[in-house]
């Protein structure tokens, strides 16, 4: 048997260097991830560029990393690692998923992804944010500059009378780069005031404070009572209250679903501007954005102190004389104007011949909360007023009076929040007064509505219509043809304001019918997706700020002027008569709707190649088919917008039109071959020509046999359908039997359940008494083994000295018997006397002995005792 040969694989080639040895960037092009972390201890700022060598992105973003380093070198330290070689560390260690990747680091602090464009400018702006992610704010006008701009802003206030730095100022330095890290954008701007009198015109006192500008909304002040001062905290509470009027889009070329989410959202005005994000002014730019913050101010007295809008306001247009006197008037009676935002209600007139109403100015008024200066720009927002008007109609019966010449005022309570309060001033006006809220003259035709004695009305007052307009007596409110402030509120066509770099994606706008041959890249549509329709701006016309404001105003009427984009195909010329008609956007409907005749429509496209098999097929229909009746025409969906009724997913595919009823189109079935004999029967069986011979007797037998057929069909299919309907009855009767048996036995589980636990409560309960209680005697166990132990060897100790004691008394004893024997014949004669001090001093002796060995015995079996004890 001959064994199988072995695969022989090349090794992989030796890395080179990526970068130019005289590059500012230092290349890591075998991976030394360890080394580049050595190099990061030294360095403040490190930007990290991971590359793959055979990357086609990563080869060309090599360059724009090189012209960043060139500028920021003195201050970044750039270093680029090669992360795919498979012996570098970078690879052992790093997934990417994609090809080239940047890291930023600040300080200890990162990695920093940066997603945006591998532009040079893009990437220095990016890097120069995490460079300095706080702005220093030193006076008041530097603060109004700060405000002022479109995205949003957080100002933390720091007195630096400590030392090294205030408490809390390095959690807002790090919720500064957070932020970044979490959005690569840098849609919120982080700075910080250390002037007490520049902190007290947003309100800020105390150091530490953290403040959220908003130009629509109201502005926030960080809880620091509810959430905890942390930098991942702040990040988050700016991230979920911040403001976006408009923003930036920047797909980054690979698949994404980035426009797709956003033009879900709604309607989407897409605006393209050549944006370079190192220029210190954008005058454009400005002028943008103060059409999104007229756009989006929902009431004029929530704006901005006319300092704090760099980019001017618009002057609002003037009334007709009447008007303005009539609101002259009534401004002065009404001693509301002062309020912070207001509503204007008008009742329905109390009669139907009555030419009269009642007027109520109803204003919301805030009793607690942040009291900011004028800086500070919002007071109430849109919801407090809707929740007003929900008091106020609850109320509604307090203000309906039948005529009243006074003004009349009460105050109710928010049943939405308990530290607001609303104020309502009514009075009666002449119907004339206030022919300047419609021009319908429908708009004042109420039912009837019935009073009592007291001017009350009675059950039929929940069915009167109300009329709310927030112009009548604002003037600044009012919308004419270049102001459009706050009618993203007032109308169901809101837009979201979007903006791209024209010198990035221009392809988009060339795909939304913006003129490849322009010099000048600007360019403005509007994207409705719901409806599939978009619109575009005239490119003659310059993108400035009133144009963008009628763009805009055009679109949220009713029934809009703007005339829907389609992009059409600038290659076909009609230079010649062809057999098959070619049609583009601009001649669908003259070619289709228009035409008196029956028109065979063919999509294709350039890259389908069936569709091109199918040509022979069409141009011998054609030839066929008599020309002063039938039309063959096709049309190339990839070169040509259609209306979208007749758009399709799928090519080729043939639709016929038939003359007189065009709107009612017929598709080719997909199931046929797309032949000629299948085609001419499908035209003849659903064209409109009609048979000039009348019918018969004959054919009127026929006619009424088929008919005769198609009721009878027609009836065996209603009682299949019948007896299908039972069967279902049937099958829903016993489907709900089996659920009510199923609930039922779950109701059972549930109660076998509940008896289960506490059974199981009862015995784990047992169960931990018990396992006390065994603990309790086994240590009491213990405790009587050691002091039996104690005892035994007590007793062992005092038998061995018991023994001893028996020892020496016996020796002592047998001593004392020899001396008896030995003095007793030598000392026979002596006196009595010294016998006496002889036995008295043995005595004494012997008891001395004694007592001392009653001692030892005592102190010994003391010290037993002891030990057992």
């Amino acid at each position: 048997s001959c064994s199988r040969a072995k695969d022989v694989t090349m090794p992989a080639k030796l890395p080179v260097n990526f970068f130019s040895t005289r590059s500012p960037v230092i290349d890591l092009f075998r991976g030394q991830l360890d080394y580049a972390d050595q190099l990061r201890q030294d360095s403040e700022i490190v930007l990290y560029f991971f590359y793959a060598p055979w990357c086609g992105q990563s080869i060309a973003a090599r360059e724009e990393i090189e012209h960043v380093a060139s500028r920021l070198s003195d201050q970044v330290l750039f270093v680029a690692v090669n992360c795919w070689w498979n012996q570098g560390k970078c690879r052992k260690q790093k997934h990417f998923f994609y090809f080239p990747v940047i890291h930023l680091y600040h300080r200890s602090f990162g990695p920093i992804e940066y997603k945006g464009p591998m532009s040079a400018v893009y990437i220095e702006k990016f890097v120069r944010r995490v460079m300095t992610p706080l702005l220093y704010i030193s006076s008041r006008s530097k603060l109004l500059d700060f405000l002022s701009n479109y995205e949003p802003g957080v100002v933390g206030f720091f007195e630096f009378n400590a030392s090294p730095q205030p408490p809390g100022y390095l959690t807002f330095f790090t919720s500064a780069l957070h932020s970044l890290k979490k959005d690569y954008l840098g849609t919120i701007r982080f700075g910080v005031v250390t002037d007490k009198h520049v902190a007290e015109e947003i309100s800020l006192v105390r150091s530490g404070s953290v403040y959220l500008h908003r130009h629509a909304n109201t502005s926030l002040i960080y809880p620091k009572d509810i959430m905890n001062f942390t930098a991942e905290n702040i990040c988050k509470w700016a991230l979920e209250n911040r403001e976006m009027l408009i923003r930036w889009l920047r797909p980054h070329g690979g698949k994404s679903l980035l426009l797709n989410n956003e033009l879900k959202k709604g309607p989407a005005l897409l605006i393209f501007i050549p944006y370079n994000p190192l220029a210190e002014i954008h005058p454009l730019l400005d002028e943008i954005t103060k059409v999104a913050l007229e756009y989006h101010k929902c009431n004029k007295s929530q704006a901005a102190e006319p300092d704090l809008q760099h980019l001017g306001d618009s002057d609002a247009p003037a009334f007709d004389s009447s008007v303005t006197d009539a609101h002259l008037k009534f401004s002065e009676t009404f001693p509301i104007a002062k309020y912070p935002c207001c509503n204007t209600v008008v009742l329905p007139q109390w009669h139907s011949i009555s030419r009269t109403h009642n007027v109520c100015e109803l204003c919301v008024n805030q009793t607690l909360g942040v009291k900011p200066n004028k800086v500070h720009v919002p007071h109430c927002n849109f919801l407090e007023i809707e929740a007003a008007l929900d008091s106020f109609y609850l109320q509604e019966h307090t203000f309906f009076q039948v005529i009243s010449n006074t003004i009349e005022c009460s105050n109710f309570l928010s049943f939405y929040s308990p530290f607001s309060y609303y104020t309502a001033c009514c009075r009666t006006v002449n119907r004339h007064f206030l022919r300047f809220i419609s021009s319908e003259k429908t708009i004042f035709q109420t039912p009837k509505v019935a009073f009592s004695s007291h001017g009350k009305k009675d059950n039929t007052q929940f069915s009167i219509p109300h009329i709310e307009d927030r112009n009548c007596f604002i003037p600044d409110l009012n919308i004419s043809s270049t102001n459009i402030t706050g009618l993203s509120c007032r109308t169901n066509k809101t837009l979201n304001l979007y903006l791209l770099d024209s010198n990035l994606f221009w392809i988009y706008a060339e795909r939304l019918g913006a003129s490849r041959s322009t010099h000048l890249k600007e360019f403005a549509a509007i994207v409705d997706l719901k409806e599939e329709v978009h619109y575009v701006l005239d490119q003659n016309q310059s993108l400035v700020g009133p144009t963008l404001e009628n763009f805009i105003k055009n679109f949220s009427v009713l029934y809009s002027p703007l005339k829907r984009h389609l992009v059409d195909d600038p290659s076909v010329h009609f230079h010649e008569q062809h057999v098959v008609t070619e049609v583009t956007t601009n001649t669908f409907h003259e070619t289709v709707f228009l035409s008196a005749k029956n028109v065979l429509l063919l999509y294709y496209a350039q890259w389908c190649g069936f569709c091109a098999s199918l040509n022979h097929i069409f141009i011998q229909l054609a030839r066929l088919l008599p020309p002063d009746s039938f039309t063959v025409a096709r049309i190339d969906v990839t070169r040509n917008d259609l209306p979208w009724e007749f758009m399709t997913d799928r090519l080729p595919t043939i639709l016929f039109f038939p003359h007189q009823r065009k709107e009612q189109s017929v598709k080719f079935p997909e199931d046929f071959s797309v032949n000629l004999p299948n085609l001419l029967k499908f035209i003849l069986h659903h064209s409109s020509l009609s048979s000039s011979e009348p019918c018969t007797k004959e054919c009127l037998h026929k006619e009424s046999v088929l008919q005769q057929g198609h009721i009878s069909h027609l009836e065996r299919e209603i009682r299949k359908l019948r007896s299908e309907i039972s069967a279902l009855h049937q099958a829903h009767d016993q489907l709900e039997a089996q659920l009510s048996e199923a609930r039922r036995e779950e109701q059972r589980l549930q109660q076998q359940k509940h008896t289960l636990e506490k059974q199981h409560k009862t015995l784990q309960l047992h169960s931990e008494q018990l396992q006390a209680t065994y603990d309790q005697k086994n240590q009491e166990l213990l405790e009587m083994a050691e002091k039996l132990q104690e005892l035994a060897d007590a007793s062992e100790n005092l038998l061995k000295e018991n023994a001893l004691l028996r020892i020496l008394v016996a020796s002592r004893g047998g001593k004392l018997q020899s001396k008896d024997e030995i003095k007793e014949p030598l000392q026979s004669e002596q006196t009595l006397s010294e016998d006496n001090d002889v036995s008295l001093s043995t005595a004494t002796a012997t008891s001395e002995e004694k007592r001392i060995d009653n001692i030892d015995i005592i102190e010994t079996e003391h010290s037993s005792g002891n030990r057992t004890e």
